[in-house]
């Protein structure tokens, strides 16, 4: 009888334990590495049994070691900054929340904004700004050797959420300082969102456990949809088509060129949401309802519509401790048109240090500018032709926008451009590179298949699922991880949104 656990895990020496419990900067664990698996497999029984417990600590305490540990398996000695940023807002926080003079009170929320601020700032945009500096000043100041800690922009922002809605009076601090961090550091969404509101979440962590068959099947049903977006979907886009048009976009044809464009835009949605559905889902498993991240955004009519369904934690984040504190639209049209354009401009920015981040930003907020005006001023008949029209034209401004956000810089993004300038129908040509990628591009359509089906057909197969027995379930699942397996010809691939 062969040895199933030596072929799969190989031989299990001390060094190779050791590994298990170090972390190795050259292999940081990943959602959709055979590690993490191996250690959520071990992690979830011991779970359910600290829920157990009469009171919520044991469990609490069990999840934020382990959320820790999940950390520094990521990011290595980072982990210490993340337990800095909590020990430091959890208990400004408590002085915040305490105290009844308003300077005061005023003093310990800009003390934290800014400290939060200057930690995102020092590892995101040190680099960047030296760059600018020597450019602008033909100086020649040296780099500083920085690595960005994973996901350092989404708990700083979960973190900031919690102290200012403290100032606002709309929560009350964590009981103690456990399950203040249990919130902050809370694993399925620590590295990429979704980013979680205080308000929704802390009252769960005082909360019995509830989990029911439906939500049961509805987390095996979101975490087995978001490993096919991200690792057979969005991985195979990526490495056998879109990375190598846009790493020499000129060595490719303008219809590569265009396809490049599709692609990534499909790969993106599929990367992030992926990974949203697969975070929703295992905090499901574990008896916690986290909001949902994505809703079709390339159904969106316009703009303004795209970021009510595209990264909807961040866009909400944006719009009530940004756009809303700038003013919002309560100071005059003019007012509220420069709060969309810089809001929108800083969001560019949250997602790296670059300026073709920023130019991202500038776009999208000019789009929501440009829409709100015509909205004051001139209506459009609602019908479908129109609604088709629109959501047609909203698509592929948001695909030129994915041009900047995926070129690794300027030159690159203007020669995709320019390449998709020169593009002339040859029937031929078309055909031969359409049979040379066909796997690529069949991979593309049921991407955008798959987002753009009916929410009723999405609700039947859910509905399907559901009714399964769990042995089948189980198939399913197995099934999912094989081909998953099967297709990851390059390694596991980092989730896009890791990097911010």
């Amino acid at each position: 009888m062969p040895n199933w656990f030596t072929e799969i895990f190989g031989t299990v020496s001390r060094e190779t334990v050791q590994g298990w419990f170090t972390f190795n900067p050259k292999e940081p664990i990943l959602f959709n590495s055979a590690l993490f698996l191996g250690m959520f497999l071990i992690f979830y029984p011991l779970y359910i049994l600290t829920t157990k417990a009469r009171t919520f600590t044991l469990r609490n305490i069990y999840v934020l070691a382990f959320s820790l540990f999940f950390y520094y398996k990521s990011s290595g000695s980072y982990f210490a900054l993340l337990v800095f940023t909590c020990i430091v807002d959890y208990n400004l926080g408590k002085l915040l929340y305490q105290e009844t003079i308003q300077s005061y009170r005023k003093f310990y929320l800009i003390l934290s904004v800014i400290l939060n601020l200057s930690f995102l700032g020092y590892f995101k945009y040190t680099n960047f700004l030296i760059d600018n500096y020597n450019g602008i000043f033909d100086s020649n100041l040296a780099f500083h050797d920085i690595i960005l800690p994973v996901g350092i922009s989404f708990y700083t922002f979960q973190s900031m959420s919690y102290i200012i809605d403290i100032y606002r009076k709309e929560i009350e601090p964590t009981r103690n300082i456990i399950d203040y961090m249990f919130f902050v550091s809370f694993f399925p969404q620590l590295v990429a969102g979704p980013i979680v509101r205080a308000s929704e979440f802390i009252p769960q962590i005082y909360s019995k456990l509830k989990l029911s068959r439906e939500d049961v099947n509805k987390a095996l049903f979101l975490i087995i949809g978001g490993l096919i977006k991200k690792a057979v979907i969005s991985d195979y886009i990526s490495i056998n088509f879109v990375d190598r048009v846009f790493d020499s976009p000129n060595t490719y044809t303008a219809f590569e060129n265009l396809m490049a464009s599709y692609g990534y835009a499909i790969q993106i949605y599929c990367d992030f949401s992926g990974y949203s559905d697969m975070a929703i889902g295992l905090a499901l498993l574990m008896g916690f309802k986290l909001s949902v991240n994505f809703r079709t955004p390339y159904k969106s009519a316009s703009i303004t519509e795209f970021w009510r369904r595209w990264h909807i934690s961040l866009s909400t984040w944006l719009r009530d401790y940004l756009y809303i504190s700038l003013g919002g639209n309560r100071k005059g049209k003019i007012r509220m048109y420069f709060n969309l354009f810089i809001t929108m401009l800083l969001g560019g920015l949250w997602h790296g240090a670059s300026w073709k981040f920023v130019i991202w930003g500038v776009l999208h907020g000019l789009a929501l500018v440009v829409e709100r005006f015509f909205k004051d001023y001139i209506k459009l008949p609602k019908n479908k032709v129109t609604w088709f029209i629109s959501v047609i034209l909203t698509f592929h401004f948001v695909v030129f926008c994915w041009i900047f956000f995926r070129a690794k810089d300027f030159k690159t993004a203007f020669e995709v451009i320019q390449n998709i300038g020169k593009l002339q129908f040859h029937f031929n040509e078309w055909l031969t590179i359409i049979q040379g990628y066909q796997n690529v591009f069949i991979v593309m359509a049921i991407g955008f298949a798959w987002h753009f089906l009916p929410e009723r057909l999405i609700g039947f197969m859910k509905m399907s699922f559901d009714k399964m027995p769990i042995v089948i379930k189980a198939l399913i699942l197995a099934l999912t991880f094989w081909v998953v397996y099967a297709t990851s010809t390059s390694g596991p691939q980092p989730f896009i949104y890791f990097q911010f």
